[in-house]
């Protein structure tokens, strides 16, 4: 089994309603036990927004410390699921299931040396 991460891209602005997100929270409990049963499951989590952020940029032989995002843009990363998946296209299975529970993009990435052979 290699490992993959899928990473929810989220939109920047204002979360969707209550009831929607409720709606999600659900779909999102589905897909969790969906991973779950069939052993897939490593890990996953939201993230709080960028704004919560501080980045550690390496400066003349110190370590420059900022508050908020290194970078603006339209989206975000909003969470990660880590998965085992025997090959790309299992893992790509899996990142429709996340895209149609979340309702938002996904992006697919093997990890190094992982997905090789």
């Amino acid at each position: 089994m290699k490992y993959y991460l899928l990473s929810v891209m989220q939109p920047a602005g204002e979360p969707p309603a209550p009831e929607v997100l409720a709606g999600i929270g659900r779909s999102l409990e589905v897909f969790h036990r969906e991973l779950r049963e069939a052993g897939a499951w490593v890990f996953a989590g939201g993230l709080h927004g960028p704004e919560s952020a501080t980045v550690l940029r390496p400066k003349a032989g110190d370590v420059l410390i900022t508050d908020g995002p290194y970078a603006e843009g339209k989206e975000h990363l909003g969470g990660i699921c880590l998965i085992k998946a025997p090959d790309l296209d299992a893992a790509l299975a899996w990142g429709r299931k996340a895209a149609l529970a979340t309702t938002l993009p996904i992006e697919v990435r093997p990890f190094m040396g992982e997905a090789d052979g």
